[in-house]
């Protein structure tokens, strides 16, 4: 009997070698999608964009801005465990594209939610909080109150013949122009002008002309405070002009936006506080579900899904 006679015989140069078990390019197999990995990747990122975006934008950034802050560490924090977790699966062998998406995902979604967060607070949230926070005067003559009895006004319904003075408007021009009027009672003389109307880009800095907020509504004789810090000192240069200009007086003078109803308007910038919020919350799961959807046909084309 010769040797290797019913046998089988061996390949003949080394030959092909015989494929690891759950290969991915095993003909005829195909490694199963890690659904777990897909939903987790969905939804975390998007709980920590509505989480952070919610302290920054609402109450929270307001009353304890330190606690609105550390939400938005929490987010860097859990940043940073997955890309722990991608390193530790990546030295063990264990696939690490998941943990490297969701690193990626969390730290656009934490960088993102505090921007926008910020943003929304800054332009709509806060000056609804601050005004909120202030008191209301009804029935205030300008001729008789003084600025410095109303510190603390937020809302001011001023007394019945009470209008602006359009032939004492004045405009300062920085890069914008900041438009003022006295806002006064008939047409009597003032010691002291120390209620003004404001507005932005409204007049046209040369002639008494005031175009700003509901300056034509016969039935507007309100006001609502002017919260930017960044534009008063603007509109101080503006007063300060027509003082000059109008041989006037303003001892103490405060800034209000003119208007028929400030509850509405107030109530305005809450409105577009939650607006704003969801048009965020909303974008960003549709962003994150289109890309965790790329992800999910780019590992399966490599076979690391």
């Amino acid at each position: 009997m010769q040797p290797g006679y019913g046998a089988s015989a061996p390949l003949s140069g080394g030959g092909m070698q015989a494929r690891a078990p759950g290969s991915v390019f095993t003909p005829g197999k195909r490694r199963r999608i890690n659904l777990v990995a897909i939903c987790a990747n969905i939804f975390m990122p998007w709980f920590v964009f509505c989480g952070i975006f919610a302290g920054m934008s609402f109450s929270l950034h307001y009353q304890k801005p330190i606690l609105a802050w550390l939400l938005v560490v929490v987010g860097l924090v859990a940043t940073g465990a997955a890309g722990f977790l991608a390193m530790s699966a990546k030295k063990e062998g264990r696939d690490e594209m998941w943990y490297t998406f969701a690193t990626i995902a969390l730290l656009i979604a934490s960088i993102a939610a505090a921007v926008f967060g910020d943003m929304n607070f800054w332009f709509n949230m806060q000056p609804f909080y601050d005004i909120e926070n202030l008191n209301t005067y009804p029935s205030v003559n300008p001729a008789r109150e003084k600025g410095q009895q109303l510190m603390d006004a937020g809302r001011v319904y001023f007394a019945d013949g009470s209008g602006l003075d359009m032939r004492k408007a004045m405009g300062f021009k920085n890069l914008d122009l900041y438009c003022v009027a006295p806002i006064v009672h008939g047409e009597e003389q003032l010691a002291s002008y120390d209620f003004w109307a404001v507005g932005v880009n409204c007049c046209s800095g040369v002639s008494s002309d005031f175009r700003c907020g509901e300056f034509n509504n016969p039935h507007a004789r309100s006001g609502l405070r002017l919260m930017r810090d960044d534009q008063r000192p603007f509109f101080r240069l503006a007063v300060q002009q027509a003082e000059a200009a109008y041989n006037i007086k303003a001892t103490h003078p405060l800034f209000f936006y003119w208007m028929q109803d400030p509850v509405a308007e107030m109530n305005a910038y809450r409105d577009d506080g939650f607006k704003y919020y969801l048009l965020g919350i909303f974008t960003h799961f549709a962003f994150n579900l289109f890309c965790t959807v790329v992800a999910v046909v780019g590992f399966s084309k490599i076979g690391r899904y």
